[in-house]
């Protein structure tokens, strides 16, 4: 729900009167905007939004995608995907701080392409997609909580008869608790515990793949690339759409629109924070999962520390693992679109009329992604399908057309040619990616049936 403020070009409405911000022009008083993304954060504030929203338990997924590409090539695209994220983010942090400067500032991906493509592109074509990254970020999340539970569970009784469903369940109910906190802005604090136990849970992951690799419980490694003829090739291209997740961000605006004016600089400081951590846990993870694995690192890497529901490590050891991995995984925020359809920016935050519709529409949107979770615990294929559909276009495409259609490089520059070019590969990757990574989900459901115990 949105209305229009009336009133002169030069006053600002009541949204910027409390973010601080100067637009010129009438504006929308949006609740998604003034409910979720208040800018009150700091750039450290702004890294832990940014790592937390990177460097998630997805990348535990990491070691498999090397089974599908080996050791040359995991190590390029695990490089390249990081040199370009961190390099399209930044183009990302430079058009939004040009068009802030100039009196607009914008608050959401969808506003940067209305803006910049036109409004077509915002309300038809970003919108729907970012709403299905999160989306399925939530749903992703609610399978890896589900898995970590399962995962303590079976330390405990590793001849119990739950199933992961049941789990998976039962982290969607923690969700809700957790999917009611009103602001992004209020999560700088949790996303700060969260940085710190996911770089818990990876020093751990590590620690545990090297003593396993080491130890006479070790699996015979075989570093082949798995699969053959056409399906090698399709593993390939699933691999890099599984990278691609894992990098993927698709809420830098957002991110962005809750630091406190002026925002300069800020988003930077904020990259290189999130990017130590990146470059410390991914090729940790990625490298000792595979070399202690090999090729049959599974889609999650914890599941190759228990063998027959037999743990190769102390249990302590796993305990502490799968604990730090659990806490650490929440859902994405989606809410800024649920407060914007539902919630009435004339009223009070925590008013009945918009507490009652924020409390009924988050708990839908948990309990639906915690169904879907159970019913299909695919989690490399689904990894896949994200990425292709959704993190390519987001975080390898845009950026590079925001920047080209704002700053209009010249056509001779390096700089024009060298976005184009990154945005046609990525173009090829995602259109290829998402065939393949639909392929994979119709193969395997001819394996595993609904609610699979995985």
């Amino acid at each position: 729900m949105a209305v229009v403020i009336p009133g002169s070009y030069a006053e600002k409405s009541p949204i910027d009167a409390e973010n601080g911000v100067n637009d010129i022009g009438p504006k929308e008083l949006d609740a998604g905007v003034l409910f979720v993304l208040k800018s009150q954060g700091s750039w450290l504030h702004c890294g832990y939004h940014l790592t937390t929203a990177i460097v998630a338990p997805a990348l535990l997924s990491l070691p498999f995608t090397f089974t599908l590409l080996g050791w040359i090539g995991g190590m390029i695209c695990l490089s390249t995907a990081g040199m370009v994220t961190f390099y399209s983010y930044n183009l990302l942090c430079l058009v939004l701080e040009h068009h802030a400067l100039l009196g607009k500032r914008q608050r959401r991906f969808r506003d940067m392409a209305h803006d910049i493509l036109g409004p077509g592109w915002g309300r038809d074509f970003v919108g729907p997609l970012q709403l299905g990254i999160c989306y399925g970020a939530v749903i992703a999340t609610a399978l890896l909580g589900g898995q970590s539970l399962k995962f303590i569970y079976l330390l405990s009784a590793p001849n119990g008869s739950m199933q992961l469903y049941q789990f998976i369940i039962m982290f969607g109910g923690l969700t809700l608790v957790m999917t009611q906190l009103p602001s992004f802005h209020s999560l700088r604090h949790i996303n700060l515990v969260s940085l710190i136990l996911c770089l818990a849970y990876c020093a751990f992951t590590t620690a545990g793949s090297i003593d396993i690799g080491y130890s006479n419980k070790a699996p015979r490694r075989d570093y082949s690339i798995t699969g053959v003829g056409i399906n090698r090739i399709f593993g390939v291209f699933n691999a890099i759409s599984i990278i691609a997740t894992t990098y993927g961000n698709g809420i830098i605006p957002e991110i962005q629109a809750t630091i406190a004016p002026p925002t300069t600089g800020k988003m930077f400081k904020g990259l290189l924070l999130c990017y130590s951590v990146v470059i410390s846990t991914f090729f940790s993870v990625a490298i000792s999962g595979y070399w202690a694995f090999g090729n049959q690192a599974q889609a999650s890497v914890l599941q190759n520390f228990m063998s027959d529901r037999t743990p190769l490590l102390p249990k302590w050891f796993l305990l502490m693992t799968y604990i730090f991995t659990f806490v650490q995984t929440y859902s994405q925020p989606i809410n800024v679109i649920l407060e914007r359809r539902f919630a009435d920016p004339k009223k009070g935050e925590f008013s009945i009329r918009n507490v009652v519709p924020r409390l009924i529409t988050r708990s839908l949107s948990v309990i639906i992604a915690t169904t879907l979770a159970a019913m299909l615990p695919f989690f490399g294929d689904i990894m896949a399908l994200f990425g292709a559909f959704g993190c390519i276009p987001l975080d390898f495409i845009l950026p590079m057309v925001f920047y080209n259609v704002t700053f209009k490089p010249s056509r001779k520059s390096i700089i024009f040619w060298g976005n184009t070019i990154i945005a046609v590969i990525s173009t090829i990757l995602s259109l290829v990616g998402a065939v393949a990574s639909v392929r994979q989900i119709v193969i395997d459901a001819k394996t595993y049936h609904l609610f699979a115990n995985m």
